[in-house]
């Protein structure tokens, strides 16, 4: 069967077991495609298609529970904003998102004191009525962490730095999320609206999309560009906190969702790899080439990106749940 076609690159992460050679075309790819779009496909990742398979089963069985059930887990009982969000319960660019979920992140004993953004540790809600869904959904993590820090890794060494510059940022408590995510068919004289144009306020997601699903679009030189799902493939795009470490030579890129058709529904799986809310990520100090490339970190005023992410990722969360920031962070708001 044909691949459907997208302008986004392609790259292999097998050539990470080929030769030095293989190895150096890899990391040119990988920066190439961030450069250039901020986005790409990833083959070659080593992950079958019965654990993928395992994964969208877990999130329809999630989907397909009975109203109280997934009330039962809703996030408006989280000051972590972690659980169930039901249709027309997220914001982006203060309109709605067309699409039911459930948030699930890396989970840790509160600090304490200290910065706003650290209360967003804390326990994740699992769905009682799926004994097996916590199993399915941790394996997924550990699986997609371990390939996240080896990207992490790659990058290093594509913009001339070391390879484990990134490392501390991930050592101790990486606030990493995941989310299942449905979205169900609209009229075409609806809004359209599955999720709006944003960029992702951490390091990289990868999405896996179900396949024949498509609808996810990238913003590319000004026009929207389609990208379908490719068989045997992630989407990875990289957030504001790798802008920031080049100094804009890597660019977070505006993405939306449009919902499908009436009839139809799509699943999606978006990862999100992030380091510890207090960590702040190191600048790099690019060789002349990229330097000479860069295009400085995008001054918003309206969305100002910091090198500390837990300041990036509290600023999201209380835009994108304010029902969430009115019942327990009614004391950040303005």
């Amino acid at each position: 069967m044909s691949q459907p076609r997208s302008a986004l690159p392609i790259v292999d992460m097998s050539l990470l077991n080929g030769t030095d050679d293989d190895r150096r075309a890899f990391g040119d790819s990988l920066r190439t495609a961030t450069h250039e779009y901020g986005f790409f496909y990833l083959v070659g990742h080593g992950i079958g298609r019965d654990v993928r398979d395992r994964l969208f089963a877990a999130a329809r069985e999630f989907f397909a529970l009975p109203e109280a059930d997934k009330l039962d887990v809703e996030m408006l009982g989280s000051p972590q904003f972690r659980g169930y969000t039901r249709f027309g319960g997220e914001y982006t660019q203060g309109s709605i998102d067309w699409r039911e979920q459930i948030d699930v992140a890396a989970e840790y004993e509160p600090l304490g004191d200290g910065p706003a953004y650290l209360r967003l540790d804390g326990p994740n809600q699992w769905p009682a009525a799926l004994p097996e869904f916590r199993a399915v959904i941790t394996d997924w993590e550990n699986r997609l962490h371990a390939i996240g820090l080896n990207l992490m890794r790659e990058w290093a060494v594509g913009l001339g730095a070391d390879r484990d510059v990134f490392d501390d940022a991930f050592a101790e408590r990486p606030h990493t999320l995941l989310k299942l995510v449905r979205y169900p068919g609209r009229d075409t004289s609806q809004d359209r609206q599955g999720v709006g144009a944003h960029k992702d306020p951490g390091v990289l997601t990868l999405l896996l999309i179900e396949p024949g699903k498509g609808g996810l679009q990238v913003e590319h030189d000004g026009d929207w560009i389609d990208v379908p799902p490719l068989d045997d493939a992630f989407v990875v795009n990289i957030g504001e906190l790798m802008e920031y470490a080049t100094d804009g030579y890597l660019k977070a890129t505006l993405h939306r969702v449009r919902s499908p058709e009436v009839g139809a529904e799509r699943l999606s799986v978006p990862y999100f790899f992030n380091p510890a809310l207090s960590s702040t990520m190191p600048r790099i100090d690019l060789p002349a080439d990229l330097a000479a490339q860069a295009r400085g970190v995008t001054l918003d005023p309206d969305n100002v990106i910091s090198g500390t992410f837990g300041e990036n990722m509290l600023k999201a969360r209380l835009r994108a749940h304010p029902d969430v920031a009115r019942i327990h962070h009614a004391d950040l708001l303005c």
